[in-house]
């Protein structure tokens, strides 16, 4: 497949105020992201990493800086059109799973389709396709608290995809999990990019994910401070553990 730009981040900042204090949690971030990849955006604890997705997915507006979503600026575009264009064109998933309680696995996947004015019977043939994809055809009507952890976030990814997103942000998806089924979610997320054209932007503190990425975004007090194969980024990681 061929492989577009879909997001461009330019010079892109956002400032906090704690007290009488400014804090830069994202301080003048550039960088261009095509279909069909997996990056990573690493970093430690306070780096900047959940914010700098937060603005990708128009949750939070930056301070400065432009934020092209497949030719849309998206930056100063109204609540309303933001709305649209999450609704639409990305597709969060959390490490916390964000799961409805209330619902099943098969109804939390439904939701967003019904909020695109998807038909319900539309929205439940593609939902139990989506859940089948990822073996949950047993656990269709499953309440979140009955599921594992592993299979709340292939409910969660299979919600993600219910309105076939161009982008999916993924934040610490595999942070609530352990090491074997992490691994596992993020092979999920490699096939969804290389299998179906997607950008898939995932945040980890956790340096054994890198070697499944493209590249890796290295974040430091909000700052790009490398953007590079796995193997580059990992050189810079120990660099750091060696000078500390």
């Amino acid at each position: 497949m061929m492989k577009k730009t879909l997001l461009i981040v330019n010079q892109v900042s956002k400032k906090f105020k704690v007290g009488t204090t400014d804090i830069w949690a994202v301080n003048n971030v550039s960088f261009q992201a095509p279909s069909g990849e997996i990056i990573g955006i690493y970093g430690p604890s306070g780096s900047g990493k959940t914010t700098l997705l937060n603005l990708i997915g128009g949750l939070e507006k930056p301070t400065n800086g432009t934020i092209i979503i497949n030719s849309v600026d998206i930056t100063n575009q109204k609540h309303g059109t933001l709305m649209k264009i999450r609704l639409k064109k990305i597709g969060f998933v959390f490490q916390a799973f964000n799961l409805l309680p209330e619902l099943t696995a098969l109804e939390n996947v439904m939701l967003p389709m019904l909020l695109n004015k998807k038909t319900f019977e539309w929205a439940k043939n593609r939902a139990q396709r989506l859940l089948r994809e990822f073996g949950l055809q047993n656990h269709l009507h499953h309440l979140p608290e009955q599921l594992s952890g592993g299979q709340q976030q292939r409910v969660a990814i299979a919600r993600a995809l219910a309105n076939d997103p161009e982008i999916i942000l993924a934040d610490e998806p595999t942070g609530d999990l352990d090491t074997d089924t992490g691994q596992q979610i993020v092979a999920i997320f490699r096939d969804l990019a290389k299998k179906h054209n997607k950008l898939v932007l995932m945040v980890t503190h956790d340096p054994v994910f890198i070697q499944y990425f493209d590249r890796t975004i290295l974040l430091q007090d909000g700052k790009i401070i490398k953007d590079g194969k796995p193997t580059e980024i990992i050189k810079n990681i120990i660099g750091f553990s060696n000078k500390k």
